[in-house]
């Protein structure tokens, strides 16, 4: 049975049990705080459970896209190494949200399983929860009474907490659960060992392939739990191990899922999966990776440093890296494998095939920009491990993996997976420490100590009337108190709230709460999943009061102006520069709009130009707001509203149209009444975000007249010191042509100093225990001139090592250069002396072993950098 069938027939037999298909929700999050991912089927379901949020369904299918690389479900190292792990997976699911519970749920897994995919019952074992003394938890009888009905009690298994206790993270939703196991060993192997006693044991044949847990707690921060407001079902089953189980197969990867792939990654290395096992683990890392990779940036999360930008990063350089080391590819290949995962998933996950081009393209870059980077930082830990190798040692040092990650480019993780396979260690608290002290980093970002809700009322729920009303009378349903690094704020849920709450690009609301006795500040506004949260700088007196909710009007006034606008420009930017243009990311404040965009080349000036004539002409006419609000998805897609990828929508959407045949979108933020309200739209700056992607930064209303002004007072200043020429362009570039003329002269006079300069640095080299040192305090012009006398010297002067401190325009700097025999000779490392050196001028800097550079604030303390560098050197 081909895998499509396998998604189809398990859809379509929970669509007979009147369950209703809901599509998978974006990989990447946007609105739930506490997860980076979507990391298991129920994510978007999560307010369902807690009874934050309504459906008109109670009962659902889908087979959701799902990362585990971080956090509690981290599957991140075994991906490769064994046959069934993976990052990026399917996840296929049905739920019921206060309708069935266990009773229905075992009944309809079993008849699915045995029934419509025909697996063999004598290779099925099932697991029941045997209960926990410290939760208080009794054996889950039912689900091994309801078991019982349809397999022998031999296989029903018990579970301890850690196999048959399902829960999501720390707090939230949670309870029992029951897994279904299938033993795939041949029938020698089940002979000599019965397959009960490898269930869970980790055995690559017998495997977990379904668990039905059976949601009816709520854990809460004191570790309590309180029982849900209603049962629920959630379960989930692997689709790659299901596809293993109904073709035959020994493995994950040799399933029609994955082998499209590795036929593609064999052929493009001249290599033969299945012969050689380094091969192979490389194979299968690359033909995971690229599925997460991929399906991350269309669901809109480019590669990045930060957050779940450099989650994604980490696995596309841990794919190269593989590529590289075992299949020796040593140029970009991955974005190859694009449209071959794109046809895989057509009809199903159809944002790959309509996106392949820019996930090539910015997959392309990350490989070109990581290689550039890899064949060097490998050298490096050649010699590491060579210099461990010499002395004995078995770890390489924190500062030494922070080197590799802050100088190369090496996530932690991949400088501990090279460091296994050298049968090395690392030192991951020193790694933690120079990442702090280096890196100055920030502590702003520790995780918070959020308090349970307390709930005043239950059976309140949450009603959003911004749209229409800036202020409204409204009561409290439920508040907590988060404790952050530097402050502590509070969480407020309304029952009635005219606040928006930050999502889609728009930033949240602030205003007020008030009655006759007490006045709330509300910070910000913000979605969690479908909950508005209002931030407040204090808890009221009385939480079960009546307030007045008022928004911030004049900010609100704003905000509006630039999403409107940010729609106008969307429409313009495939006006003039075609329908590829997609949004891929918005900021809409008070202050700014900031818009993304899939474009493949700069934004070139006559275009801007065109882009804001077509804006602002668009609010010139005066466009009334054609809003309408729970429009079916069908409906708005015929008439035309553009979706957004990465986005999640329902069943009926909100509908923004200015000019049907001009823009027409779905969207839940705030609007104007009319384009007139906008006033004016000027763009301020166009650029690169990545591959493929762009970025203009615009203002309207008052900041763009402000803005216009500003510009306009600056050219009349410009006019004005040029004595008003009648042609200012004539006339400044005529300056730059001086100033050119006058810079090659300058450039001469400073070669001829720097000669001499040099000169005389020759003399002061000094000969030390089998190498040549030079240590002075120089004056020099510019940054360029101090690097270009540093590898002078090296080239003249052999084994040498060189410290250099640099008055350069009164700015300190500090220039390492060392041989390249004495790097891997002796150990030395410029990076690393630079660094220590660097902190005498209160500065910071870094480079490659043989030559590093820092900058500084005090100039004072070059003396203290030569003095320092001196003991350095004589302790050699």
């Amino acid at each position: 049975m081909q895998s499509r069938e396998i998604r189809s027939k398990f859809i379509e037999f929970f669509e007979s049990k009147k369950h209703k298909f809901v599509p998978s929700a974006p990989m990447v999050l946007k609105s739930d705080p506490t997860l980076m991912f979507t990391n298991a089927g129920m994510n978007q379901f999560k307010d369902l459970f807690l009874g934050n949020a309504t459906a008109d369904y109670t009962r659902a299918v889908n087979s959701q896209k799902c990362l585990r690389v971080s956090g509690k479900h981290n599957d991140l190292e075994e991906v490769g190494i064994d046959t069934y792990h993976h990052t990026m997976f399917e996840m296929l699911g049905n739920w019921s949200f206060g309708d069935y519970f266990k009773k229905e749920a075992i009944q309809w897994a079993w008849e699915l399983l045995t029934e419509v995919y025909g697996l063999e019952k004598d290779r099925l074992y099932v697991t029941v929860f045997e209960g926990d003394k410290k939760d208080n938890l009794a054996f889950d009888q039912d689900a091994f009474d309801y078991w019982k009905e349809f397999i022998d009690e031999s296989r029903i298994l018990n579970g301890d907490k850690k196999d048959n206790f399902w829960e999501m993270g720390d707090t939230g939703p949670c309870g029992p659960c029951s897994e279904l196991h299938i033993d795939l060993r041949s029938e020698e192997e089940r002979a000599k060992i019965s397959g009960k006693d490898l269930v869970n044991q980790d055995h690559p044949q017998v495997i977990e392939v379904w668990n039905l847990v059976f949601m009816q707690y709520d854990r809460k921060s004191n570790g309590q739990l309180d029982n849900l407001p209603a049962q629920h079902i959630d379960t989930g089953m692997g689709f790659e191990r299901l596809a293993m189980a109904l073709q035959g197969k020994l493995s994950n990867y040799d399933t029609d899922v994955f082998m499209p792939l590795i036929n593609a990654v064999a052929k493009k290395a001249s290599v033969e999966y299945g012969k050689e096992e380094d091969i192979d683990i490389a194979i299968r890392v690359i033909v995971d990776h690229i599925r997460a990779i991929s399906f991350a940036i269309a669901d809109d999360q480019l590669p990045s440093n930060n957050k779940a930008g450099y989650v994604i990063r980490r696995i596309l350089r841990r794919a190269v890296r593989y590529g590289y080391t075992f299949l020796n590819l040593n140029e970009p290949f991955l974005h190859e494998l694009v449209p071959v995962l794109a046809e895989q998933y057509k009809g199903f996950f159809d944002e790959l095939e309509s996106q392949k081009d820019l996930i090539a393209k910015v997959i392309k870059e990350e490989e070109a920009s990581f290689l550039r980077t890899l064949e060097n930082g490998l050298k490096r830990l050649d010699q590491i491990k060579d210099r461990l190798k010499k002395s004995g040692e078995t770890t390489i040092a924190g500062e030494e993996v922070f080197e590799l990650y802050d100088t190369f480019g090496f996530p932690l993780d991949l400088t501990a997976l090279i460091a296994r396979e050298n049968n090395l260690s690392i030192d991951e608290a020193g790694f933690d420490k120079a990442m702090s002290v280096q890196k100055n980093r920030s502590k702003a970002d520790a995780v918070s100590e959020k308090g349970d809700w307390i709930s005043i009322d239950d059976e309140a729920s949450v009603e959003f009337v911004g749209y229409d009303e800036v202020e409204t009378e409204t009561s409290i349903i439920k508040y907590r108190e988060i404790k952050e690094a530097k402050r502590t704020v509070y969480q407020v849920v309304l029952a009635k709230t005219p606040f928006y709450g930050e999502s889609g690009g728009q930033i949240g609301d602030t205003g007020l709460l008030t009655n006759d006795n007490e006045t709330i500040k509300v910070i910000d506004t913000k979605k969690e999943n479908d909950l508005i949260v209002h931030f407040t700088d204090k808890l009221p007196a009385d939480p079960s009061a009546s307030f007045k909710a008022v928004i911030n009007g004049n900010r609100r006034t704003l905000i509006k102006g630039n999403h409107s606008a940010t729609h106008l420009l969307h429409a313009a930017l495939r006006d003039v520069l075609g329908t590829h243009v997609q949004q891929k990311g918005s900021l809409v404040s008070d202050q700014v709009l900031r818009f993304d965009f899939s474009h493949f080349s700069k934004v070139e000036e006559e275009q801007i130009v065109e882009i804001e004539r077509i804006v602002n002409d668009r609010i010139r006419q005066n466009i009334l707001l054609d809003e309408r609000r729970s429009v079916p998805i069908d409906e708005a897609k015929t008439l035309g509203a553009m979706a957004l990828f990465g986005e999640k929508y329902g069943d009926f959407v909100r509908v923004i149209t200015f000019d049907a045949d001009y823009s027409v979108e779905l969207c839940g933020g705030t609007h104007v009444n009319a384009t007139g309200d906008i006033g004016l739209f000027k763009i301020v700056s166009e650029g690169a975000v990545a591959a493929g992607i762009r970025r203009i930064e615009a203002y309207t209303g008052p900041k763009a007249f402000e803005h216009v002004q500003a510009q306009d007072k600056a050219l009349s200043e410009v006019k004005e010191i040029l004595k008003n020429p009648k042609d200012l362009a004539k006339a400044i570039n005529g300056l730059m042509d001086d100033q050119k003329r006058l810079s090659k002269i300058i450039e001469t006079l400073y070669a001829k100093q720097a000669g001499v300069l040099k000169q005389g640095l020759l003399g002061d080299v000094q000969a030390k225990d089998g190498f040549n040192t030079l240590i002075a305090k120089v004056l020099l012009p510019n940054a360029d001139g101090l690097k270009k006398l540093a590898f002078e010297l090296k080239n003249e002067v052999d084994n040498l090592l060189a410290i250099l401190a640099a008055d350069i325009d009164g700015k300190p700097q500090i220039a390492v250069v060392i041989a390249e025999n004495l790097v891997a000779d002796k150990g030395l490392n410029a990076g690393q002396m630079v660094r220590e050196l660097a902190k005498e001028i209160k500065g910071g800097g870094g480079g490659q072993p043989f030559f590093a550079t820092a900058g500084g604030k005090d100039l004072f303390g070059l003396d203290n950098v030569v003095s320092k560098a001196t003991e350095m050197v004589d302790a050699l």
